[in-house]
């Protein structure tokens, strides 16, 4: 997949995911393509790794991976900025 490709199934994948696991972060347009890209990699690496599922264009089957691998990078960061905050 090029470079375009993964920018395209990140903002998706990042919309999705923001839709899944709402909450107010602040995100804009630019943090949610990085998050959808990062979820991407994630949902791309773990759905090949452990259930023969592939991202191989921009098609419903990647930017659902990249929706699922959003909300686990979302729900991270999240923990992260919560446990940073109660120090």
């Amino acid at each position: 997949m090029g470079f375009f490709s993964w920018i395209i199934v990140g903002l998706f994948g990042g919309i999705l995911g923001k839709l899944f696991h709402p909450g107010d972060d602040g995100n804009g347009l630019f943090k949610t393509i990085i998050l959808g890209v990062l979820g991407g990699l994630l949902g791309g690496y773990l759905g090949t790794r452990f259930f023969g599922m592939s991202m191989t264009g921009v098609n419903f089957e990647s930017i659902g991976i990249a929706a699922v691998g959003s909300v686990v990078v979302l729900a991270i960061r999240r923990a992260l900025q919560s446990r940073k905050k109660s120090s």
